[in-house]
């Protein structure tokens, strides 16, 4: 089972996170083998959260690995997003052919109203890096859709998702995560 797990920061928290840096990598370096994309989500040069895909057995360890996290046991987070997802391009972030640089990068959350939308990969998908739909723990709801992609700007990441169909989308600098090399 794949989870998106979107931790959001507490704001004056940067420096916190910098101190906790090696021991966020530590914890993410157990879950390598299952991990679909990850990365930082930012407003100028600050974080504001962090992004993690990743396929674990079950619901019970999804929430054990978003509030084990070093970062949230800290307080650096003030809330977390975790929700079932499907990745609906099959792949890892690291097989985007886009690479890891060159354009704008965005995180881009649809929250799921009404009859499911955006189900399928859009028409038009060399920029996406991830992209699929968030559901239930038993995947039988629809929740909304989630999308990692490369865009010329938030306007254009937004685009991808049908604007009327969602209670409401948001769009985040996003950038590749992982260890440095």
């Amino acid at each position: 089972m794949d989870f998106l797990c979107y931790h959001r920061d507490r704001p004056g928290s940067a420096t916190l996170r910098d101190e906790l840096c090696e021991e966020h990598w530590s914890y993410m370096d157990r879950y390598a083998e299952t991990m679909i994309a990850r990365g930082p989500t930012f407003v100028g040069d600050t974080p504001t959260g962090s992004v993690h895909i990743v396929g674990v057995t079950d619901p019970a360890t999804a929430r054990a690995f978003a509030f084990d996290e070093p970062n949230y046991q800290a307080g650096v987070y003030r809330d977390v997003l975790l929700r079932r997802w499907h990745n609906a391009l099959g792949r890892a972030m690291w097989d985007f052919p886009g690479g890891r640089t060159g354009g704008d990068r965005y995180l881009v959350l649809g929250l799921g109203r009404g009859e499911p939308a955006d189900l399928a990969v859009p028409p038009n998908s060399d920029d996406l890096i991830a992209y699929g739909p968030l559901v239930s723990d038993d995947a039988a709801t629809w929740l909304g859709t989630a999308a990692l992609v490369r865009a010329s700007d938030a306007g254009a990441a937004r685009a991808i998702l049908t604007r009327d169909r969602y209670a409401d989308i948001e769009v985040h600098n996003w950038q590749f995560g992982g260890r440095p090399s």
